[in-house]
């Protein structure tokens, strides 16, 4: 179980190696593969991709460490959005980041950076992609990239104290893991606000009025409390997890966190949400009163010998969510990773890195792919409101009980290895 140690905000080393001037040589992570063996809304949609790199800020942040509130707090982003200019191998850009331990690598990229946006007479509803702890924004670029070319705008946030750059994993993991769980959530909430209300490259083909979100591991602990699920952290949960000394600040930090607005005063809604891996659970950090009063539709994604967020916890989680339209996928005999892309080739030089993309069991582009149809399936259900999309989530429980009949968009040699929960229709 993950077991934390107790660091403070100022522990965090934000002089980690940093990414190198000179990256080194792109990489490919993906093959290609017959189409037989991707389920149906696993393949690219029509638009082309573009995407660009932008940094927010929040100009009247609050601190709770120093019960301040005119600070600043500043997020870099990726966004994918459907671009002018179709990419090819002359014009394919990359995504340049380091692993846990600090090692840099670039991955090639199936988008063209900066390219003008589609011109259409449409417009784009707004996906956010929040990562774990640590990670980084562009951890998830594939569900970026496939939701971007089924028309949608995609931001990949970087968690500001919470990103492989910043965080010296080996010598002080847990330092930035205090603001983690402070500002989860609240990044995922201002940097929707932010595109919402905010002049950007974007505001003439942005749907303001439909958005979704997708939160791996601390990113899905975010989630859940974005979609309604409060936080409920008890004095000795802060202790744990803080390591604040001064009462006066605990008790500020436990309020802020533990700030339940009712459905009514919510000023952020959400129409779909997935929680992939969502941690905290285990540590009974959510009111099971407010899960309970959730409407918003959610899909809970774990592997069932998840070591880190811990499984049952999940499963907890799913069963006390109250929307009608709540699922759950587990990959059988899956840990933690069912989220990131595959690893890059200096992941493989040590376990440390590695371990923060492998799956003993399963393939790390297997699982990817079949993220990307269920992303889609539930963002065109519940946020393009397609009502023939939503037959991709009603499925049997076991993926593969009928060898005759596999679960709706799956081949039925490649329909195995899943269960599947839903309230849908309850």
């Amino acid at each position: 179980m993950f077991k934390i140690m107790l660091f403070s905000l100022s522990t965090i080393i934000c002089s980690q190696q940093a990414i190198a001037s000179v990256p080194p040589t792109p990489e490919q992570l993906y093959t290609n593969v017959p189409s037989e063996m991707s389920p149906d809304l696993a393949k690219a949609g029509g638009y082309s991709v573009g995407v660009r790199t932008m940094e927010i800020t929040d100009k009247n942040y609050y601190d709770p460490f120093t019960n301040a509130d005119n600070k600043t707090r500043t997020l870099k982003l990726e966004v994918w959005y459907p671009g002018s200019e179709k990419v090819n191998s002359n014009n394919a850009t990359t995504y340049d980041n380091v692993t846990r331990s600090g090692q840099p690598f670039s991955i090639i990229a199936n988008a063209v950076r900066n390219s003008a946006v589609v011109n259409t007479a449409g417009k784009f509803p707004l996906i956010i992609l929040s990562h774990g702890y640590t990670g980084y924004r562009t951890i998830m670029f594939y569900l970026g990239e496939h939701l971007a070319s089924n028309g949608y705008i995609v931001v990949g946030i970087d968690h500001t104290d919470s990103t492989n750059a910043e965080v010296d994993f080996k010598s002080s993991p847990y330092s930035g893991f205090p603001s983690t769980l402070i500002n989860r959530s609240r990044d995922q909430e201002f940097t929707k606000k932010y595109f919402n209300h905010n002049k950007t490259f974007l505001s003439g083909v942005l749907d303001t009025q439909k958005s979704g979100l997708i939160g791996y591991s601390m990113g899905g602990y975010g989630a859940i409390k974005s979609a309604g699920g409060c936080y409920h952290f008890s004095d000795q949960n802060i202790n744990k997890f803080m390591g604040v000394k001064d009462i006066k600040v605990a008790n500020d930090i436990k309020n802020l966190l533990n700030k339940c607005p009712s459905e009514k005063q919510r000023t952020s809604h959400w129409d779909a949400v997935i929680a992939m891996d969502p941690w905290g659970e285990a540590y009974r950090l959510f009111s099971l009163d407010s899960l309970a009063k959730i409407t918003t539709p959610l899909l809970y994604v774990a592997g069932d010998l998840d070591d880190v967020a811990d499984y049952k916890s999940i499963v907890k989680l799913y069963n006390n969510t109250g929307s009608k339209n709540t699922f759950l996928l587990t990959y059988e005999n899956a840990r933690h990773n069912t989220a990131p892309h595959p690893a890059p080739a200096i992941a493989y030089k040590n376990a440390f890195d590695l371990g923060h993309y492998d799956e003993p069991t399963w393939d790390t582009q297997k699982l990817n792919t079949i993220n990307k149809h269920f992303a889609l399936a539930m963002m065109d259900c519940y946020v393009k409101n397609i009502a023939k999309q939503c037959k991709y989530l009603s499925l049997p429980e076991r993926s593969n009980a009928d060898e005759d009949h596999p679960w709706f968009g799956f081949d039925k040699r490649y329909s195995v290895g899943m269960e599947w929960k839903s309230k849908m229709g309850h």
